[in-house]
């Protein structure tokens, strides 16, 4: 992963974080150890054991998980901001880690008091690491019931870090009717990778299919199933929500990124322009550069205001009582949520892009690999078309109409 000996960076991550602003630091560390050959790896694309092995040696996969078990029992607030740190420097990184607190909280999104606490438990203390496999835009994986056990066959794409994980998140459909969330270990027999990832960004994420093949699992995987009956609440919707914001926080920290390690290269590396009738002596000064570095930081200055008020929304449902959760509150976040993602696609995509202008045509040199940052934006942002977001906040100013909970809101 770096150059670094791990016996070093084992050193430098010694000791457990005990505050919100402690955990953040740990995640600067973590990016910093990221950041030193971030573009090498996005240029071998090689599936991320080290650096998921980062994430677990550091602490930050047990985060939100109980201190009574060694977990960092810290709030939503602080893992996002943790993941928006990670994405700085690596968004794929980012976008695991993002993805494995959504899924460590699966469990209290439809699960039990009881298969909550077993739960988190045994993820907190064995450092597991989650991904998850629900593309509902995919045919559904179909689970057989077959008494005391389920049987699942079936396939799905975009499988973010499954290959990499330890315990992975699958959405299925009885055959009887009814839907499932099921937790399955990522070793099970039956469960296959096709190794089929491709893409121009998130190039780390391993976001390739998966097949299910006779996987046979206990019913007692499928959580929040007792007595293989759903108890359906509105806090289970909080989970798209969850995604959604989890995106939201990874796309401003490539954007973050991008505009840093610009402002690097401009300051070390970018000479002024002597053609243009008011020659500088040097890049800093040029009124164009400056003007831009205060667009760029204006805009993201403005996306984490509004992103951050809105982390800090969820997060007052997300720790507060289950059964108390309606849908107007719910939908008083969810327009909130799809105005900052929006807005940080926007302005995200356009400082990824216009960085270029504020370094020069030595900085496309492929081993600078400036243009991932971009490329991962791009990417991802493409998730569900952001013209839905922004349509919905309108819906929202003209006709006071709150968005209706669906797989992308």
């Amino acid at each position: 992963m770096t150059t670094t000996s791990d016996q070093a960076i084992a050193a430098e991550l010694a000791g457990s974080p005990s505050t919100a602003g402690e955990w953040v630091d740990r995640g600067r560390q973590v990016a910093k150890i990221l950041a030193v050959d971030a573009a090498q790896r996005d240029g071998e694309g090689k599936p991320p054991y080290r650096e998921i092995k980062l994430l677990k040696d550091s602490g930050l996969v047990t985060l939100l998980g109980p201190e009574a078990h060694g977990g960092g029992g810290e709030t939503w607030p602080t893992a996002l901001r943790v993941c928006r740190e990670i994405s700085k420097a690596d968004g794929s990184v980012g976008q695991l880690l993002g993805y494995h607190y959504l899924w460590a909280w699966a469990t209290r999104f439809f699960g039990t008091d009881e298969e909550i606490a077993q739960e988190e438990e045994r993820y907190t203390l064995n450092r597991y690491f989650y991904s998850g496999a629900i593309n509902p835009r995919d045919k559904d994986i179909v689970a057989t019931d077959e008494g005391d056990s389920l049987r699942l066959n079936g396939g799905k794409s975009f499988a973010s870090g499954s290959l990499v994980s330890d315990l992975t998140c699958l959405t299925a459909a009885l055959e009887t009717g009814g839907s499932l969330f099921v937790i399955v270990d990522t070793k099970s027999p039956g469960l296959s990778y096709n190794h089929d990832w491709d893409n121009m960004g998130q190039r780390l994420t391993e976001s390739g299919s998966i097949t299910a093949t006779d996987l046979v699992v206990p019913w007692s995987a499928a959580i929040g199933r007792g007595g293989k009956k759903a108890t359906p609440m509105v806090y289970s919707s909080l989970s798209l929500l969850t995604l959604q914001l989890v995106m939201t926080n990874m796309y401003l920290g490539i954007a973050e990124g991008a505009m840093e390690s610009a402002a690097e290269y401009t300051r070390t590396r970018t000479r002024p322009w002597p053609y243009g009738g008011d020659d500088k002596e040097a890049a800093t000064d040029e009124w164009y550069i400056l003007e831009a570095y205060g667009d760029f930081r204006a805009k993201l200055w403005a996306a984490e205001a509004l992103i951050d008020r809105v982390n800090d929304e969820l997060a007052d449902l997300l720790h507060g009582q289950r059964e108390a959760v309606t849908f107007p509150q719910r939908g008083e976040v969810a327009v909130r949520i799809s105005a900052a993602k929006h807005r940080i696609v926007r302005d995200g995509l356009d400082v990824c892009s216009r960085i270029f202008e504020v370094m020069g045509a030595r900085s496309t040199a492929a081993r600078y690999g400036f243009d991932r940052f971009w490329r991962n934006l791009r990417t991802h942002s493409l998730h569900d078309p952001v013209a839905y977001k922004a349509r919905e906040v309108g819906r929202y100013t003209l006709l006071g109409e709150l968005p209706q909970p669906s797989w992308y809101t």
